[in-house]
């Protein structure tokens, strides 16, 4: 668990404006072996990391099977069960869609949440994958991407992200990209920067893409936040108790200072 969870936030005032992001693959709710059903305590875990901004993956939407089989199962959709009265602000894309229900990505705010949209970025039909787009405070785009299992398909679906990103921002504009890559080889973070210009918060802090899973014992590099435009405080994996036991992926967490336009004196 983070040491600084609990610190008091920075004041946010229109020449600085602080946010804390998080990114988190949720495994729809179940720990990494699928089985035990852990939304209530991963709802916990995302609260004391006090973020603005989170950026979920495999979050259900619907799923008829699981209700009243699964202990515990919410008769919400996980994402607003997830964002209860923390982040008053939330949007869904359906990535997967199934007989008995859907998953995708969600993202959760403080923050009122504009211009919203999901991209399916599905290469393959048995691997349903997307991204969700969002814009906050009039000025900063955030994506959240859930990419596949296959190298030549996350190759794909990296050159559909930046032609879409291409499309939506302009070049001076801030951007934050986070979610689960599944880019052990660290192949998307050269080919976004010279595309894109953004840059892995993990490397910039600590030199080189962290370890994000399994959870219990993490050895791949899976999970990413990548950004431009901002001013970047800090960045860490949140390991050890109680993610470890959680999903089978770690959550990933930064702090950035959004910046201001010049003005003319």
């Amino acid at each position: 668990m983070r040491e600084s969870v609990n610190t008091t936030r920075l004041n946010n005032t229109e020449e600085n404006i602080i946010l804390r992001a998080c990114s988190y693959n949720i495994h729809k709710g179940f720990s990494a072996a699928n089985r035990r059903f852990l939304l209530k305590d991963i709802r916990r875990a995302i609260r004391l990391v006090n973020a603005d901004l989170v950026f979920l993956q495999e979050v259900v939407g619907e799923n008829i099977s699981k209700a009243g089989t699964v202990k515990n199962w919410s008769t919400e959709t996980q994402f607003e069960f997830l964002a209860d009265s923390v982040w008053p602000h939330y949007a869904y894309g359906k990535n997967s869609v199934y007989d008995h229900g859907h998953h995708g990505n969600a993202i959760l705010s403080h923050h009122v949440l504009s211009d919203w949209n999901n991209t399916d970025l599905s290469i393959l039909p048995f691997s349903s994958r997307g991204m969700l787009h969002a814009k906050i405070l009039g000025k900063l785009h955030i994506f959240c991407v859930h990419c596949g299992l296959l190298s030549f398909e996350r190759n794909a679906q990296l050159k559909q992200m930046v032609n879409i990103i291409r499309h939506l921002v302009a070049d001076d504009e801030a951007i934050i990209v986070a979610g689960d890559f599944n880019d052990w080889q660290n192949k998307a973070g050269p080919f976004l920067a010279s595309a894109l210009g953004l840059t892995d918060a993990l490397s910039e802090t600590h030199g080189k893409p962290q370890a994000t899973f399994p959870a219990f014992l993490p050895f791949l590099a899976m999970d990413r936040m990548y950004f431009r435009g901002l001013d970047l405080l800090t960045s860490e994996v949140l390991r050890g108790e109680p993610w470890e036991r959680l999903s089978d992926h770690c959550a990933v967490y930064a702090e950035f200072r959004l910046r201001q336009p010049q003005t003319s004196p």
